[in-house]
């Protein structure tokens, strides 16, 4: 396996752009599935996870063709020919349950294994299920595999989630746009990426509004046509270059950034020290004055500050002045990051969903391991500011979520490369 070799050298300088979402992407690509007209959306990610859901959604019968170096993804799901997501490629990605609104509001049944990813949480199934069943579907679970039919075919419903579930919202949103009549989402997840799946819903002649809110409202249609849409800007990986001159000193431009998508990350970023100014292009991002202030965190749904951002913040306040608590509130399993930031010299007291970071003077390289997408990232975050070599192992996670990290981040001076197994 691959690992990546970090040496701390300094400050920062440059220019990074920013890709399209990953997580937007990966819920855009399924609603191909609603319509029988092309589907084409420009500014994609040239990531793993997109790979594997391309494979995916070619394994159904759809056809997926990779233009412009990966970054325009033509897709057309005319000739449907299988209605079984297999559990060899759905396992390997939390996202591929995604496909079974859209097969269940279509063809009116689907079998879809438990999905996968990385293991920092349960993250059940279970208000997917509660959603689609409010709209008239069936579903069993049977050997692993959800087996959902609708024989009446889906009707419009109140459904209302105890938790504002991102993939629920989006799964149960895309098959209320072919079902019978209206439906109105309760407690809906708010984030950007469920704002950018409704505009390209509705460029697909959907009727969809309050998106971006605590309720959405759906009025079913007979069918949908085909659009071209563009991928929202990655919030995640914004986030995370901007977190790079911010530990390692310096002044990077994410071009692309916008603040609106990042509001909550940034206020703790200025209370920490971290200035954010707005540019023509994108986002300009420097320490202000030596040392970085402690600041308490909690993660919560959009707008709140993002759980995927919380290991990169703990690598940024272990060498703050003070004593920070992170408290993690989507996920129960995420802290797997901090005991390999303490193998860098990192004092983190871990109990049970919060985390207690007493920053220190300066991290020390060590050979570290990812446990996950986020906590990989987080890791080469740390080697930057950290004395000495720091070599990160296991970063097949780190390509599901970023691309060209290393080129990226040496465009800005960073010493980091790609070591081959």
């Amino acid at each position: 396996m691959d690992s990546i070799l970090v040496t701390g050298n300094g400050p920062l300088s440059g220019q990074i752009p920013i890709a399209g979402a990953k997580n937007a992407c990966l819920t855009l690509m399924p609603a191909t599935l609603l319509s029988e007209d092309p589907l084409t959306l420009t500014n994609a990610p040239r990531l793993s996870d997109i790979r594997t859901m391309t494979a995916l959604l070619q394994s159904l019968g759809a056809e997926v063709t990779s233009l412009q170096n990966g970054q325009v993804l033509a897709m057309s799901s005319h000739a449907i020919n299988n209605h079984v997501a297999d559990y060899d490629i759905v396992r390997k990605m939390r996202a591929s349950n995604l496909v079974l609104g859209p097969m269940l509001a279509r063809l009116g049944h689907a079998v879809v294994s438990l999905p996968g990813g990385c293991a920092i949480g349960a993250r059940p199934m279970d208000l997917h299920i509660h959603g689609l069943e409010a709209l008239g579907a069936e579903i069993e679970l049977r050997d692993g595999y959800l087996h959902a039919k609708a024989p009446g075919g889906l009707k419009g419903a109140v459904v209302e989630f105890s938790f504002a579930s991102v993939g629920a919202t989006e799964n149960v949103m895309m098959a209320a746009t072919l079902a019978k009549g209206t439906t109105v989402l309760k407690n809906a997840a708010r984030e950007p990426e469920i704002v950018d799946l409704a505009t390209c819903l509705r460029q697909m002649g959907a009727q969809i509004e309050g998106d971006g809110t605590p309720e959405i409202i759906i009025q079913g249609v007979d069918r949908l046509h085909g659009a071209t849409h563009p991928v929202v800007t990655d919030r995640i990986e914004l986030g995370t270059y901007m977190l790079a001159p911010a530990i390692a000193g310096g002044e990077v431009e994410l071009l692309g950034g916008r603040i609106d998508l990042v509001g909550a990350f940034c206020e703790k970023l200025d209370a920490a020290g971290i200035a954010v100014e707005e540019t023509e292009r994108g986002l300009k991002v420097a320490r202000r004055n030596g040392r970085i202030s402690a600041v308490d965190v909690t993660t919560e749904p959009f707008p709140g500050f993002p759980t995927d951002l919380q290991a990169q913040m703990m690598a940024l306040l272990c060498t703050a002045d003070g004593t920070s608590v992170l408290e993690e509130r989507i996920f129960e399993n995420r802290f797997m990051h901090a005991p390999e930031l303490m193998r860098m010299g990192a004092r983190i007291d871990v109990q049970g969903g919060t985390a207690t970071v007493t920053g220190v003077e300066r991290l020390k390289g060590a050979p570290v391991m990812a446990t996950d997408l986020r906590a990989s990232v987080s890791l080469i975050l740390a080697a930057l500011a950290a004395e000495g070599e720091t070599v990160v192992s296991r970063v097949y996670h780190l390509d599901r979520g970023y691309e060209n990290v290393e080129r990226k981040l040496q465009a800005v001076g960073a010493r980091i490369e790609r070591i081959k197994d």
